[in-house]
């Protein structure tokens, strides 16, 4: 019969490697059926008992208590076990090399006062603390820990940003920091291109890709799989964001993760519009309505991501950023879209395409019924208009042929002092009028000096869909129409695009600005040499010392006799950085 025995040692703390090598090590003894060595947590406890390997004893231990339990043939297979335990725990305490281990965090930030990174890998019960420590220390944070609340991970971050530190995680598997791979990281080379992932393996995936390809990275900053929920708002993500925006040495940033929330999404969106570099951006789940806009780049997949980072990185592409639209040109009033179309299909594409960047505009043929304009002969708000509708063709040719009523109608738009931009497309072709860009350009541009004269400016902008061999000549029709102050573009998607950019802009010029919250993260120090300090895991102190980077792995056992009450009363004790 199976015989149950357990050790109970008080007042120790060993890390879970540390424990799960020592169970391993016993459910291997000869006669030994299974083995659990855990500390006296709640959730630990039930995990024994769930496994059959619970006792009386295991039930009484407090959470800085260690239990070691093993399950044998015998009570001599048993006993035999137990006594094994002091030398399994002294080999691996003698497999550590370094002769000083501190037993405190800021006795190890005295040992390697150039260090900028703790790595924390406790258990998350106690990681808010060793945190909040490492950060009133001046410290960045790698917060591999997982099981640390929602509102902990708020209140860490929101405190991480007033110093200008980066929290990454909780939960955070892999990051790598000019050139240095932290916790679960491969060997990848140093390049041009700069990851903000809220995801770990996701980090690892397009980091792995990118080598292969040929390229490398100078930061692969993780967030934790949490920071682009609402809740948290990407405090983390926002700040990577910053960081590679202002480094020189990286050229192209890629921003990945797990589904994020739509309205932090939008968010991290806007900034990484105003990068000033091409943006790579794989938001799992969120589905992808264009390949580009303006630095924007969208990709399908992990393995997209990374093919067109590398792409971008060898090729750099011209950016038309946000940044060269004319938006300080417009009058405060101004914000509206009003489109005159001939072509039907242009304009459901036109619909199609703005969707995607003001949420509303109404139309006399609607792709989206909600959005039905009450009166096609009257505009409101962002509106398109199909003038080759029924409504507007009794009795009168197709504006393609006749162009009296929409040139009446864009003298009626351009007086609107709330409209920024008029669209018009110039179709030619056997069957269109003969010269439509001779009608349409004279009253462009008494629009555009009209507008002036009263303090305005009004963009136009036309596509013109046509050969240099039709009877029209579709460079002729273009000249014209550029001669009158249009922008004029052959693709009905790019003056779409350019169209959406502009409103966006208005729209987002409107809203009330945010206040800056926080400081910059210090971009020197983030790129000095890495040195870090390891608390918890010391397999990370290993990785740290395969790759040359200086290092100190703590002593750590938690404080209080693992009181959480008492070690969170005892952190709020310690002064605040100032």
């Amino acid at each position: 019969m199976a015989t149950l025995k357990t050790e109970i040692r008080s007042g120790v703390y060993y890390d879970s490697a540390k424990l799960m090598s020592l169970q391993r090590s016993l459910a291997e003894l000869p006669g030994i059926l299974d083995a659990g060595v855990v500390m006296g947590t709640d959730s630990n406890k039930e995990l024994l008992a769930h496994i059959g390997l619970d006792t009386p004893e295991v039930r009484a231990t407090k959470p800085d208590d260690l239990a070691i339990v093993v399950k044998a043939e015998n009570e001599k297979a048993a006993l035999e076990a137990l006594e094994k335990v002091e030398g399994l725990l002294a080999a691996r305490k003698a497999s550590s090399d370094q002769a000083y281990q501190p037993r405190s965090l800021e006795s190890a930030v005295n040992a390697l006062p150039d260090a900028e990174w703790v790595i924390i890998s406790v258990a998350g019960r106690y990681a808010t603390a060793v945190t909040r420590e490492a950060l009133r220390l001046g410290k960045h944070v790698h917060l591999f820990s997982d099981n640390v609340s929602l509102d902990n991970e708020i209140a860490l971050k929101k405190e991480a940003r007033e110093y200008g530190l980066l929290v990454m995680g909780p939960d955070c598997g892999t990051a790598m920091v000019d050139g240095y791979g932290l916790a679960f990281a491969n060997k990848i080379r140093k390049g041009p291109i700069g990851i903000v992932a809220a995801a770990g393996t996701g980090l690892q995936q397009v980091s792995t890709r990118i080598h292969q390809l040929g390229s490398g990275i100078t930061f692969g900053i993780g967030t934790g799989g949490r920071d682009l929920k609402a809740e948290v708002g990407a405090i983390t993500f926002l700040m990577a964001l910053d960081v590679l925006t202002r480094d020189p040495d990286t050229k192209v940033i890629v921003l990945t993760s797990k589904p994020p929330s739509p309205k932090v999404a939008e968010e991290v969106l806007k900034v990484a519009r105003k990068a000033g570099k091409p943006v790579v951006v794989n938001f799992i789940a969120r589905p992808v309505t264009t390949l580009r806009d303006g630095n924007l780049f969208f990709a399908t997949g992990l393995d997209d991501a990374a093919r067109l980072a590398v792409e971008l990185a060898n090729n750099p592409p011209k950016l038309t950023g946000d940044a060269d639209l004319p938006i300080e040109k417009f009058t405060p009033q101004q914000k509206y879209l009003r489109g005159l179309f001939s072509g039907g299909t242009l304009a459901y594409e036109a619909q199609h395409i703005l969707y995607g960047y003001v949420p509303r505009v109404l139309a006399n043929s609607p792709i989206n019924k909600e959005f039905q304009l009450p009166d096609a002969f009257v505009s409101q708000e962002h509106c398109i208009v199909d003038l080759g509708e029924d409504e507007f063709t009794v009795g009168r040719l197709h504006p393609m042929m006749d162009n009296e009523l929409r040139i009446r109608r864009l003298y009626e738009e351009a007086k609107d002092p709330e409209v920024a931009v008029i669209f018009l497309d110039v179709v030619i072709g056997y069957g269109s009028h003969p010269d439509p860009a001779s009608e349409i350009a004279p009253a462009i541009a008494k629009c555009i000096a009209d507008a002036k004269k009263d303090g305005r400016h009004l963009e136009v902008v036309c596509v013109a869909c046509g050969t240099d061999e039709d009877p029209q000549n579709l460079n002729n029709q273009i000249a014209q129409l550029k001669a009158a102050g249009a922008m004029v573009d052959t693709s009905n998607e790019v003056i779409c695009r350019y169209v959406g950019r502009t409103l966006r802009a208005l729209a987002e010029r409107d809203e009330p600005k945010a206040k800056t919250v926080g400081k910059p993260v210090d971009l020197e120090g983030l790129k000095k040499p890495l040195a870090a300090i390891n608390v918890g895991l010391e397999s990370f102190s290993e990785n740290l010392k395969d790759q040359g980077a200086p290092y100190v792995q703590v002593d750590w056992k938690p404080p209080a006799g693992g009181n959480e009450k008492l070690i969170d009363i005892l952190q709020k004790m310690k002064p605040r950085r100032k």
